[in-house]
């Protein structure tokens, strides 16, 4: 059975904690447990994205669009939406950088991840979470 479902907050950076929370929490009701593989990375990697949102993509009162679906076979696909135009790129960050980092590990933990979108209605950065145990 598929189940999804999405939510919207603040471009604020309390926010993202709020989008961890609330994708952790719809995981765990459809079924994934707190040590499931797929419902780690999902929430981490929503969390890179969120970040992603509130510094480099929305307003305040814009905010950001949060999606998570859980997909019959144990995956899940994350969704974060905001209204910028930019499309993401994979920067450089330096050993002893604390940012730039965030889309190396959505390549690493995601099987596909992508932007749709990028024109004046903004843009929806993804990433599909593999099945795990």
């Amino acid at each position: 059975m598929v189940r999804r479902n999405s939510f919207r907050l603040p471009g604020h950076p309390v926010s993202v904690g709020l989008a961890r929370r609330r994708v952790r929490d719809h995981l765990a009701a459809w079924g994934h447990g707190p040590r499931d593989r797929t419902l780690e990375h999902a929430v981490l990697l929503v969390s890179e994205l969120a970040t992603n949102a509130v510094r480099h993509g929305s307003s305040a009162r814009a905010g950001f669009e949060v999606a998570v679906t859980a997909l019959a076979d144990g995956s899940c696909l994350v969704e974060v939406s905001d209204g910028s135009r930019s499309e993401p790129r994979p920067g450089r960050a330096a050993e002893d950088e604390e940012t730039g980092r965030g889309l190396h590990l959505v390549e690493h933990l995601a099987t596909a991840w992508g932007v749709w979108g990028g024109d004046r209605h903004g843009k929806t950065v993804w990433a599909l979470i593999p099945a795990g145990p």
